[in-house]
């Protein structure tokens, strides 16, 4: 089974990820007589080695016997044993871009996150000591200083023009070996989901990229720096398989800015919970035409949307003008602006498109509760759906406010129409968009249905999302 692995090199792990810069006054093209031997010339010098190392205390395995505490054998062998715990260095190796004469490094957060050392090894042989500026593991961006000036770096290109089929070349520094160069083309753009970051929209590429890349430079034909490699596909072998992920130059560019004006990223938040439009849920809101926008599965009690007037149920088709093709695009946008920004969105409500206006507030943490199914037993409906009374301790079971209203799922049939789109523990909030409170009433609307699909609002693990359940 293919396995997603972010690379780091030594005593512990290494990390997968890439850079790099050029000069944006020349026109640095590859050639059919050098290959890419002018853009090696520009991205190498800017592309640094980094090795860090952390101090992870443990406590000794054989505290845990009361042998080791006897006097007796304490007089031969000391402390080693007495449940101190013990220390342990740690060493990883990955590589970052310089992108100041003065000093600052581009690389990603799992490199240098939790040092207490780090190295810096330029391609001239020089070293410096490396101080963290701050670190972003959302993005796996980070930002590192050392003290130097005139430094050689690269210029930043455009991840928004970034097209399939490009040639792309990873700089880093794989397996601790030095400096390399390969050269791939890129795969994809806009790669998300999967669960590498919290924040994804990855350019993949097929330059080879292996343990000990990360941090280091994606680059095009102008030897510019269009992306950070973060991670690679690995079918359990560790290494590369044509399968290499980078985070856009845009995004970096960004993280990098906020952590070195103000030591850390304040993102916006908006306060809803999204998904995107499949072509049934497209049809169950009315939405004509190719599925796209960003579904509201909930509203944040108090937050900008409700202030701005989102409803559940509405589609974001737009923002800012800009027309959306999935959730997952609405929410780096947001991610990547101010908090006090104003959006301007474009919403489907009950089949007709309307527009107001939201001002960001700044996104606070995330409590996320975990479900414990219920074990009680309910009639099943024709769609294969068991539900039973929400109780106030069933919902503290759940982890879900006890005045959480609907009905809790208690069992799916196996092969019936929800068997892939329900399971147990669910709440079951709405059917075909009217509220449920009681088992009575899901019972009727289900029946209601008949044999035409249903559209469920669920909650599951404190997260809401629609889905519809083809007719049986």
């Amino acid at each position: 089974m293919a396995a997603l692995i972010a690379g780091v090199v030594g005593g512990s792990w290494i990390t997968t990820r890439v850079f790099a810069y050029a000069d944006t006054s020349t026109e640095s093209q590859a050639s059919f007589a050098n290959g890419f031997a002018s853009v090696a010339k520009k991205a190498l010098p800017a592309v640094v080695n980094i090795a860090s190392s952390k101090t992870v205390r443990f406590p000794d395995q054989g505290s845990q016997s009361p042998f080791f505490s006897d006097p007796f054998f304490r007089q031969f062998f000391g402390d080693q044993f007495s449940g101190v715990p013990r220390e342990q260095r740690e060493r990883s190796l990955g590589s970052g871009v310089i992108v100041s004469r003065d000093g600052y490094i581009l690389t990603n957060s799992h490199v240098v996150a939790g040092a207490d050392e780090i190295k810096i090894s330029l391609g001239d042989k020089r070293e410096f000591k490396g101080r963290i500026v701050g670190t972003d593991p959302k993005t796996d961006v980070a930002v590192v200083k050392i003290e130097a000036t005139g430094l050689p770096i690269l210029a930043f290109g455009d991840s928004s023009k970034v097209q399939v089929g490009e040639f792309a070349l990873a700089v880093g520094n794989p397996f601790g070996i030095g400096q390399t160069l390969t050269m791939g083309i890129v795969s994809a753009t806009g790669r998300g989901g999967l669960g590498i970051e919290d924040y994804e929209d990855f350019i993949q590429t097929d330059a080879a990229v292996n343990p000990g890349n990360s941090g280091g430079a994606l680059v095009n034909v102008h030897g510019e720096l269009i992306g950070i490699n973060t991670a690679i596909v690995s079918r359990g072998m560790g290494g590369n398989q044509g399968v290499g992920f980078a985070v856009p130059v845009n995004m970096a560019r960004g993280v990098m800015d906020e952590i070195i004006k103000h030591g850390k990223v304040t993102r916006g938040w908006l306060g809803v919970m999204i998904q995107s439009v499949s072509p049934e849920i497209a049809k169950a809101f009315g939405l004509t035409g190719q599925p796209r926008g960003a579904l509201v599965a909930d509203v944040t009690p108090h937050s900008p949307a409700e202030r701005g007037g989102i409803h559940k149920g509405d589609i974001i088709l737009e923002l800012n003008g800009a027309r959306l093709g999935d959730s997952q695009e609405l929410r780096l946008k947001i991610a990547m602006m101010a908090p006090g920004a104003i959006l301007k969105l474009r919403l489907l409500r009950d089949g007709q498109e309307r527009d107001i206006a939201a001002t960001l507030a700044e996104s606070p943490a995330k409590l996320e509760s975990e479900a414990t199914p219920p074990g009680s037993a309910a009639p099943e409906s024709h769609f294969g759906i068991s539900a039973g009374q929400l109780t106030p301790q069933i919902a503290q079971q759940l982890g879900v406010p006890k005045e959480t209203t609907g009905v809790v799922v208690t069992d799916v049939k196996p092969g019936s129409p929800a068997q892939d789109k329900v399971q147990r523990g669910d709440i079951i909030q709405e059917v075909d968009r009217k509220p449920i409170a009681t088992v009575e009433q899901f019972q009727r609307a289900m029946r209601a249905a008949g044999n035409q699909p249903v559209l469920l609002l669920i909650s599951r693990g404190g997260d809401h999302f629609y889905t519809v359940v083809s007719a049986p």
